[in-house]
């Protein structure tokens, strides 16, 4: 089992990290790109469990952990040693009501015991101000109240509020219900409240995953994914983070800490793919919502590849005063991405929005005008695709004329020509303008001397970003040339059933461990190869490198599966999802 033994619950508001111990260790607040209230998961400079909402079990021996079927309501049972145990039910409430869907930035904690004569403490301690400020508490019949200047954070519980107050142990005889959210009275009893959410909840995710079209094969792996990326989405913009995490080290002491609770428009791209292959449009239709707002904000000028998660364009970095993940700081606020020349980002735009001029269920379709829209951003593409930038793994001193980013452009132009057909319009523009790149990339990305497809315009070196060209349809996948640059990438980047972005040194060095998306990418090659057994063989070692709770993280270290980088990363679990779709053995055979 991976030592990130984390678990994720949410909304499409809120979302939040528990242990395997039942502690909620991250939490944002408004938004995921919030004051992490809860904090622990990056250390704290004051008391062990400050910080985090531990509940305590006197003589604990063990947990378990797991999500109720199909859900993403978290159970964490914890056992003492004389067999005594309690459960702990976690989730943020979402469910259809009054003809919209209710989702508020709250946190139900549900406890009940189940063996024994339990006894347990509660140690509820949030922080603001970045783990900087420690807040006044009050306190009524009913609930606890957290206070700094502007800032109210509210817990309204049947629990005793006096045993809450001073963390005493206490037996717990009865089911306990806990509403931890922003400073407003509760509507009713929380204990009716508590059994009434969780059912609407666990409906809701029951009757989202239903309408899943899932492959044969992994179903569980599948489904667990589609959950966790829906919980990566904010709804109310349409925006997708990263990860709801910043700065889990890809690697131990690397400083390779990064803030990923933003929206990476090549990121998003990819999980509103993955999650269109299960049918869920949805995603996709808020999604091009938050894109046409990028449109419409760069008016056609300069296209960041970041954006904050309510379309803010200045993520300036910054540094937090805590001691980070394991004591592995920094940690940082904010990406200096923000600033970055990524070509690929045209791509990513067009890409994401091609889907809409094609598919009837769409409640909102593409028209001309959105077609012109797009238009601006395939100039853009066609003007930039030979420029140098930073490429798609940002690198921070260093510009070439990444492939990868020409490959990006090209697709740009390639899905205009396709776009402007399917509206009667002549596509001939912009097929010169997509052979144009595609004979360039051809020319000045390719080796002879390596006998492969290279990660720049006259380079030498492999990148695994080079396992896209089938992906966007620039090759076909038997291809020689496509053929001869995977498995150059195998030779060069493959560690055991793992795979590295890159070899080459970049502003921290080389690379030290396994990019997962990055063997997901590569077992898709292979499958696209007519390898499919050894595609499938690793395929089944990053299922066997989840945690027990089937997430993933960014990055694996080859030699030990342990995971490192944020967390839950989308493109791992796009990863999951993609793998399973490419590989599975269809229904029509089998049934």
């Amino acid at each position: 089992m991976s030592s990130m033994a984390l678990g994720i619950i949410g909304n499409c508001s809120i979302s939040a990290l528990i242990d395997d111990r039942g502690r909620i260790v991250w939490w944002c607040l408004p938004r995921p790109d919030g004051d992490p209230v809860f904090h622990a998961l990056l250390g704290s400079n004051g008391r062990p469990d400050d910080g985090a909402f531990t509940i305590e079990l006197e003589d604990y021996s063990h947990s378990e952990q797991y999500y109720i079927e199909n859900t993403a309501i978290l159970r964490t049972r914890l056992i003492a040693t004389d067999g005594s145990a309690i459960e702990i039910e976690d989730f943020a409430p979402r469910f259809l009501a009054r003809g919209r869907v209710f989702r508020p930035a709250q946190i139900v904690r549900r406890l009940r015991p189940l063996a024994g004569t339990p006894r347990i403490a509660m140690k509820l301690r949030p922080r603001f101000g970045w783990g900087g400020v420690k807040p006044e508490i009050t306190s009524g019949s009913n609930h606890i109240r957290f206070v700094t200047d502007g800032t109210a954070l509210r817990v309204t519980t049947d629990a005793p509020i006096t045993f809450i107050r001073d963390e005493s142990f206490f037996v717990l005889n009865r089911e306990l219900n806990l509403f931890i959210g922003p400073d407003e009275s509760l509507s009713g009893r929380p204990g009716t409240l508590g059994r009434e959410f969780q059912e609407e909840t666990e409906y809701y995710w029951k009757r989202w995953t239903l309408r899943l079209a899932l492959p044969l094969e992994w179903q569980e792996a599948v489904i667990r994914a589609a959950i966790t990326l829906k919980l990566c989405t904010f709804e109310e913009t349409g925006a997708i983070v990263a990860a709801v995490t910043t700065s889990i080290p890809e690697a131990p002491y690397s400083e390779r800490n990064w803030d990923y609770r933003y929206c990476w428009l090549r990121d998003a791209f990819f999980v509103v793919r993955a999650l269109n292959a299960l049918s869920d449009l949805e995603t996709m239709q808020n999604y091009l919502s938050y894109i046409r707002d990028i449109i419409a904000l760069t008016k056609g000028d300069h296209i960041q590849p970041v954006f904050g998660i309510g379309l803010e364009s200045d993520l300036i970095e910054s540094f937090a005063d805590l001691p980070g993940y394991n004591g592995m700081g920094p940690v940082r606020v904010g990406n200096q991405a923000h600033e970055h020349h990524q070509h690929d980002v045209y791509g990513n735009i067009v890409l994401a929005a091609a889907q809409a001029f094609f598919d009837k269920r769409l409640l909102r379709q593409g028209s001309i005008d959105d077609f012109r829209h797009l238009e601006v951003i395939g100039d853009r593409a066609f003007m930039l695709y030979d420029q140098p930038d930073a490429g798609i793994w940002e690198l921070r001193t260093r510009a070439r004329i990444h492939t990868s980013s020409s490959l990006m452009c090209w697709a740009a132009l390639d899905r205009l020509a396709k776009v402007a057909n399917s509206l009667g319009l002549s596509p001939k523009h912009w097929r010169a303008r997509a052979n144009e790149v595609h004979a360039r990339i051809c020319e000045e990305a390719w080796n002879p001397k390596v006998g492969a497809f290279v990660e720049s315009f006259g380079g030498e070196d492999m990148d695994a970003s080079l396992l896209l060209m089938a992906e966007v349809g620039f090759l076909e996948p038997l291809d020689p040339r496509f053929v001869a640059t995977v498995d150059k990438i195998g030779e060069s980047l493959r560690r055991g059933n793992h795979l590295y972005r890159y070899d080459a040194a970049d502003d921290f060095g080389r690379p030290e461990v396994a990019f997962n998306v990055c063997t997901f990418w590569y077992l898709d090659a292979l499958a696209r190869m007519e390898r499919r057994e050894e595609a499938r063989e690793i395929y089944e070692t990053m299922l066997g490198c989840r945690n027990h709770l089937g997430l993933l993280s960014e990055d694996v270290d080859p030699k030990t599966n342990q995971l490192w980088g944020n967390f839950p990363q989308t493109y791992s679990m796009v990863g999951i999802i993609n793998g399973a779709v490419r590989l599975s053995r269809r229904w029509d055979k089998v049934i």
